[in-house]
């Protein structure tokens, strides 16, 4: 059987890879072969592979017209869905394989420039399903567990996903050890150190010119908690950043800010709260205040569920002991 693929909307190129590399990709896993000409592919083969071949590149089009670009961890992951949709669809009963493979693949969040975001520990896969289910998720738990990471992944998703129109990041400006009024430049300047990790998080998800387009037209904004008062969000999905460093009121105003068809995900440690009294923290109190209501979820994360160096997770560990 033979087929043509006409690739529209979309540089060929992006679809063919370097060298025709994603060509290549496709024939490895098919008893296929692959012609591209122009803008044209011919695909020759079984009828089955080349209707599951057809498919991976109408995928592949669709998600570079949305993208800009694909990474080679966005070729792998279209072929592996593919060939288990197609192999499901043959085999009266799946192999655990095939399951665990498509479950995998299910997981995925966002495809960035990088590859695929997608939870990494029963903690984050937590978080996941409880933003699925909730309009508030508050997620608690130490450093390194990818709070911040995993909500901007969320969100941008959404975003892309049209569920949202704008996405807005806050954190408190508060000072751990050190002082606004020592730092370099005018206000602005002073407090971006504050937000930078949620714009290295946008960075990584979000092609730079997107990411500025998005930012000058207020579609995201990454802002201080201070500039959240007397504003009603309404389709916008809301990241409170550092939530243990909001002080009691600053909490509430924060969590009335939220309109129609919006969610909000609020993320602390508070094992890390900068605040000079501890037991102001807005995060410590909501535990309490906000327990029995429903549509409002809390996630609490621990040690197994930090992603970065392993180290940290000792680090942690050593601290809770050193307490106890």
């Amino acid at each position: 059987m033979e087929k043509s693929i006409v690739i529209d909307k979309v540089d060929p190129l992006i679809i063919f890879g370097v060298g025709d590399e994603n060509l290549r990709k496709i024939e490895s896993q098919f008893n296929v072969s692959l012609i591209a000409r122009g803008n044209v592919i011919k695909v020759n083969g079984s009828p089955e592979d080349v209707e599951a071949v057809a498919a991976i590149i109408q995928e592949l089009i669709f998600l570079a017209a949305k993208n800009k670009q694909l990474s080679p961890s966005d070729v792998e992951t279209i072929i592996h869905v593919v060939k288990a949709d197609f192999q499901s669809q043959a085999d009266e009963v799946r192999s655990p394989r095939i399951t665990a493979e498509k479950k995998a693949i299910d997981e995925v969040i966002l495809f960035t420039k990088k590859g695929y975001i997608k939870p990494r520990t029963e903690g984050q896969r937590r978080i996941v399903e409880a933003v699925r289910t909730h309009d508030i998720v508050v997620v608690i738990g130490p450093a390194g567990t990818g709070k911040t990471y995993l909500a901007v992944a969320l969100a941008v998703a959404a975003l892309k996903d049209k569920e949202v129109n704008k996405i807005i990041l806050a954190r408190p400006a508060v000072e751990a050890g050190e002082s606004l009024g020592f730092l370099p430049g005018d206000y602005r300047e002073k407090i971006d150190p504050y937000l930078r990790p949620l714009y290295d998080a946008l960075e990584e998800m979000l092609p730079r010119d997107v990411l500025r387009k998005y930012m000058e037209q207020n579609i995201i904004e990454v802002v201080p908690l201070a500039y959240m008062r007397g504003r009603t969000l309404n389709n916008a999905f809301v990241i409170l950043d550092e939530a243990q460093n909001a002080t009691t009121m600053q909490m509430k105003m924060f969590l009335t800010r939220l309109g129609i068809n919006s969610k909000a995900i609020i993320n602390g440690d508070i094992t890390q709260i900068d605040l000079p009294d501890i037991k102001n923290s807005g995060l410590i109190e909501i535990q309490e205040v906000l327990k029995d209501i429903e549509g409002i979820e809390f996630v609490f994360l621990d040690k197994k569920d930090v992603v970065r160096h392993r180290l940290v997770r000792d680090i942690i560990q050593a601290y809770d002991a050193y307490k106890k």
